[in-house]
């Protein structure tokens, strides 16, 4: 068995960090074995380098090793791409083709970024772990294959499984060992030594010296978060080779080429979505419809109680409270009411009714000395007060003197087309 700085050698991995020789040894301790393994880690920090060492120093290393990443391949085609398909399976398979696990039979399939497969694609990929079966998209025959699988991913399963979007059987089916690379902020030790390495690198590349940084650029090089890990901190290192004409880098320097706090860059957000206010929104709404109906019908009431009795002080004086929540609490005197056209009901302007507002007309002879209305010597007992029927009453008018035309009707009534519409066919006339 191969020691950690031998294989640390053999794959330049630069670092001497506890967590990384970690990962490493248990990647050498697996490779023998076929179990599957999950290497978790943020996004740059290397976990390409896992399933390269444990496929070479496992009993496949001369077999085929493919590295497919998975949020890369549209959902569409995904079954196609791992599982292949058969001539005429969809539009464009104008031929068959063999998927990843049919080539890397008796290899090493190297899944990166599994926490994206869609639901239906970790159906399948759950039958293959569990007995090597897979079946062509558009094929009804099962095909075997014998493929070792390492995933890889920088999301949390946990959360992925609870929000629905990775299977939890899936999950631990992959998760025979899990690996776990340690984020490059928590590497400080390291950070310099990765720094100089990729400098050198690219002053190998560029034909130029290396960059070198004094002690306060180091300082800072190693206090800096590294959101981007291994990544960012190598394309920090192409840049400054590249654009700096002086080899030697201070801190001033340095900390032009470093993003800084609060930046316009993007981030990942890890907290939990605020839910959309739709719902609320819809309760309001609901709540001002509700309000509107109520005092519609108090209005109804109202209006009811002025018909019915003249003396305009004892409604005001028996309704005070009903006045006042539907017109405000703004006063309203006697002399509202008794201001008002005798031919007319007090109403709002702006209020839409249902039914259209019946105007009653009376001759002086129904009024006393005092300008009150004479109900009891007017309204006959047995007049109907049934607010239908003199809807109907008023929509067979409007309809004869317009000659069944409906929109000219329902300009008449104070109505939209559509409610007379409603109410035509509610009256069944």
């Amino acid at each position: 068995m191969e020691t950690v700085q031998a294989i640390k050698q053999r794959f330049e991995i630069i670092g001497n960090d506890p967590k990384l020789n970690r990962a490493i040894e248990k990647a050498i301790q697996v490779a023998p074995t076929d179990i599957s393994v999950l290497v978790t880690g943020e996004s740059g920090v290397g976990k390409e380098s896992i399933p390269k060492i444990i496929h070479a120093l496992s009993h496949r290393k001369h077999g085929k090793y493919i590295a497919v990443n998975c949020g890369a391949i549209p959902e569409g085609t995904i079954d196609s791409e791992l599982f292949g398909h058969e001539k005429g399976a969809f539009t464009g398979a104008t031929s068959t083709r063999e998927g990843y696990f049919e080539v890397a039979d008796g290899g090493t399939i190297f899944l990166d970024e599994v926490g994206e497969l869609p639901l239906t694609t970790q159906v399948r990929l759950l039958r293959v772990l569990e007995n090597g079966e897979f079946i062509k998209v558009g094929s009804s025959q099962v095909q075997k294959t014998n493929v070792r699988i390492v995933a890889a991913t920088n999301v949390n399963m946990f959360d992925a499984i609870e929000k629905g979007k990775f299977r939890e059987d899936l999950y631990y089916r992959l998760s025979t060992v899990e690996i776990t690379l340690p984020a490059l902020r928590e590497r400080k030790e390291d950070i310099h030594l990765l720094f100089r390495k990729f400098s050198s690198d690219f002053a190998h590349k560029y034909k130029m010296p290396p960059i070198k940084l004094d002690d306060d650029a180091v300082n800072l090089l190693q206090k800096y978060r590294w959101g981007g890990n291994i990544r960012q901190l190598r394309n920090v290192a192409e840049q400054i080779s590249v654009l700096e004409t002086k080899r030697d880098i201070s801190l001033n320097t340095l900390n032009g080429y470093l993003p800084q706090e609060g930046s316009n860059l993007p981030a990942v957000v890890r907290e939990k979505k605020p839910e959309s206010d739709f719902s609320t929104e819809r309760e309001i709404l609901y709540k001002v419809l509700f309000d509107m109906k109520n005092d519609l019908n108090d209005l109804k009431k109202l209006t009811m109680e002025l018909m019915q009795n003249g003396n305009t002080s004892k409604v005001q004086e028996t309704n005070q409270g009903l006045i006042q929540r539907i017109y405000g609490q703004q006063d309203v005197s006697h002399r509202d009411f008794e201001d008002l056209p005798r031919t007319e009901v007090y109403a709002p302007q702006k209020q839409n009714r249902a039914e259209p507002v019946v105007e009653q007309h009376h001759d002086d002879d129904d009024y006393d000395d005092d300008g009150h209305y004479l109900y009891a010597d007017t309204v006959e007992e047995e007049e109907t007060l049934r607010l239908d029927e003199k809807e109907i009453e008023l929509i067979k008018k409007a309809l004869e003197r317009n000659k069944g035309k409906r929109k000219a009707a329902a300009d008449e009534l104070g109505i939209s087309e559509r409610t007379l519409y409603r109410k035509i066919k509610q009256f069944d006339l």
